[in-house]
């Protein structure tokens, strides 16, 4: 988000994020009637809530298995030092691996924790292979998922 204070968001602009979030595909005129206003109005805000930086993008949501990435880990990596020139030679590599679908670094027991995606076990280990090389990686510790119990839907509106 940029620079400017946030301002205190209203009923309305709430309804559009949220069905914005929902339905990234929905017309200007049908988001209008949802919210009750002309459409005009309602693209002006639209605008200004993705100026403002509350709208980042929007996108679709693919098929990871049809798409052969349909299996997902989370890795807990540890590094053997915890130093900025560390920090940064390691987020520049981990980027770069397509299998990550996201990196976090995280305060407590390890350094990061990564969510991969793959086709199958003989992907993961070939990802694998490449993580534990990456810069002062010390440790990691794999968590595969059996079963996705309750997906991402986004930011929690209201």
């Amino acid at each position: 988000m940029n620079s400017v204070k946030a301002r205190v968001l209203d009923r309305i602009d709430m309804t559009i994020l949220d069905t914005l979030q929902k339905d990234g595909r929905i017309s200007n005129v049908e988001l209008a009637k949802k919210v009750s206003l002309s459409a005009s109005p309602c693209l002006d805000r639209v605008k200004k809530l993705e100026s403002e930086g509350y709208i980042e993008g929007y996108s679709a949501t693919l098929s990871a298995s049809k798409l052969k990435y349909g299996m997902s880990a989370f890795i807990q990596v540890t590094l053997d030092r915890t130093t900025g020139d560390v920090f940064n030679l390691f987020k520049e590599e981990v980027v770069k691996i397509k299998e990550v679908a996201e990196c976090h670094m995280v305060a407590g027991g390890f350094d990061y924790l990564l969510k991969l995606r793959f086709e199958n076990m003989e992907a993961y280990r070939e990802v694998l292979g490449v993580i534990v090389e990456l810069p002062a990686v010390s440790q990691t510790h794999t968590y595969v998922v059996m079963e996705q119990v309750k997906p991402d839907d986004g930011v929690p509106i209201g």
